[in-house]
C-alpha cells in the first residue's frame, strides 16, 4: 500500500496528533511522518514508552474531543495494559483512538526469538483488552482500508479504540529517511574498547538491539567466547535493573551494563533507583546515538537529552562523558582503579555494518552459559 494514500485514510479520521515509539515494521510510516509529518499532522510526538503515548493520546480526547493515532511494535503492547484497561476502556473513561501496532513474530514468518511468543498472542491480546482490530496485510486494498477505517470511525463514537495490526512489508517502501547526528565515534568501535578492557571476572548485561549483536560479535572476537555477557534480546528498558540486583547479589564481582540511550529513556525512573541502591560495584554505561537505531535510525523523543546529567542528580557516585575514541581510552582505565557507582555516557555515531550478525544460541542457551560462568568465580 501506497504510505502516501494510507496516511491521508487516517488523517480523514480527524486525527491531529501522532505518537508512538518506533518500529521497523512501521519504518515507511515512521520516515514518512518524520519528514512530511508536519505537513500533515499539526501534532507528532515519540514518546518514551507506549504507555505514554497512550497518556498522550487520553491528553489530545480531553483537550479536543479528536481521537489521537498511536503507533507502536506489538512488543509495546504490554506497555500499553495498564493504561488501556484502567483509562481508555469504555467501563473507565471511555477514550477513543487509533492503534497502529507492528506485527513482529507473526505465525509462519521468520523473526527474532524475542517476538516469537508476543507474535502468536497479539490477536489474542487485543481481543483480552475488547479492542476490535483488522490486519492490513501486503495486499490489503485501499477498498479494504477504507472498510477498516470505517470500523474505526464507528469504534471512536462509541468511545472505543481500534487497532490496524500491520504485517511486516505492507507499506511500500519510499526513499528511507538519512539520520545524523555529528558524533565521530563509531558504536561498535566503542563496544570493542569495552570488551578488550574487560577482565575474566566481570559480568556484562547487554541491552535489547545492536548493542547486544555488537558485544556478542566482539566478545567472540577479543575473548573467544561471549559466556561473560547476559544478552538482553527483548524486553527493552529492562537491562539495567537486571544488571542492578546483579551487582547487589554479587558483591564481589564488576557488573557493567550496556545500555542504549532509547532504552534508558524508556524507564528513566530506573537511574533514580540505581543511585538509591549505590552498588559500588556497578558500572552503567550508556552508548549514545539519540536514536531508535535497532529498528530503522528515527530520533528518541528526546535526542538532545545529557543523560550524565540526570545520572548525577540521582546518586550515581562517579558520572563522566566522552565525545570520542581516545577519550574513552584515558577513562576506561580510571573507571577500574576505584569501585564505585559509575555512570559513563558515550557519544556514538548512527549506523552499524550489513553484515552484523545475530546470536547463533537461543536465549535459553545463554542464559544457561552465563550462569555457568557465574558460578566459575563464585
Amino acid at each position: 500500500m501506497d504510505i502516501r494514500v494510507y496516511v491521508k485514510k487516517i488523517k480523514e479520521l480527524g486525527i491531529e496528533t501522532v505518537t508512538g515509539v518506533p518500529d521497523s515494521t512501521l519504518k515507511v510510516f515512521c520516515d514518512y511522518i518524520g519528514s512530511e509529518g508536519k505537513n500533515i499532522f499539526p501534532y507528532h510526538i515519540t514518546a518514551a514508552n507506549e504507555g505514554a503515548a497512550i497518556g498522550i493520546a487520553i491528553g489530545e480526547y480531553l483537550a479536543t474531543g479528536k481521537p489521537a493515532c498511536v503507533y507502536m511494535q506489538n512488543s509495546g503492547l504490554g506497555n500499553t495494559v495498564n493504561p488501556l484497561t484502567s483509562l481508555t476502556h469504555t467501563d473507565v473513561y471511555g477514550i477513543p483512538m487509533l492503534l497502529m501496532v507492528g506485527w513482529r513474530g507473526e505465525p509462519g514468518t521468520k523473526d527474532e526469538p524475542q517476538h516469537k511468543y508476543m507474535g502468536k498472542i497479539t490477536p489474542d491480546l487485543l481481543e483480552v483488552l475488547d479492542i476490535r482490530y483488522t490486519v492490513i496485510r501486503k495486499d490489503t486494498t485501499e477498498e479494504e482500508l477504507e472498510q477498516a477505517l470505517n470500523a474505526a470511525k464507528e469504534a471512536f463514537e462509541r468511545n472505543r479504540q481500534y487497532a490496524l495490526l500491520i504485517q511486516k512489508g505492507a507499506f511500500h517502501k519510499e526513499e528511507e529517511g538519512v539520520y545524523e547526528n555529528g558524533s565521530v565515534l563509531r558504536r561498535e568501535e566503542a563496544v570493542g574498547m569495552i570488551a578488550g578492557w574487560l577482565e575474566k571476572e566481570d559480568l556484562v548485561v547487554s541491552t535489547t538491539g545492536k548493542i547486544s549483536r555488537e558485544m556478542y560479535e566482539q566478545s567472540d572476537r577479543q575473548i573467544g567466547n561471549h559466556r561473560q555477557t547476559f544478552l538482553t534480546v527483548g524486553g527493552m528498558g529492562h537491562a539495567n535493573m537486571i544488571a542492578c540486583q546483579l551487582a547487589k547479589r554479587l558483591p564481589g564481582r564488576r557488573i557493567i551494563c550496556l545500555d542504549g540511550d532509547g532504552a534508558l529513556l524508556m524507564h528513566l525512573g530506573n537511574m533514580a533507583v540505581i543511585g538509591e541502591q549505590a552498588a559500588d560495584n556497578l558500572i552503567h554505561i550508556c552508548l549514545n546515538n539519540g536514536a531508535h537505531e535497532s529498528v530503522g535510525g528515527m530520533p528518541t523523543g528526546a535526542p538532545g537529552l545529557k543523560f550524565y546529567e540526570m545520572a548525577q542528580k540521582a546518586g550515581y557516585r562517579r558520572v563522566l562523558q566522552v565525545q570520542n575514541g581516545q577519550e574513552l581510552q584515558e577513562v576506561l582505565p580510571v573507571i577500574r582503579r576505584e569501585r564505585t557507582l559509575t555512570f559513563l555516557e558515550i557519544a556514538v555515531s548512527l549506523g552499524a555494518r550489513e553484515d552484523l550478525g545475530r546470536p547463533k544460541e537461543t536465549a535459553k542457551e545463554n542464559r544457561k552459559s552465563f550462569m555457568d560462568r557465574v558460578k566459575e568465580y563464585q
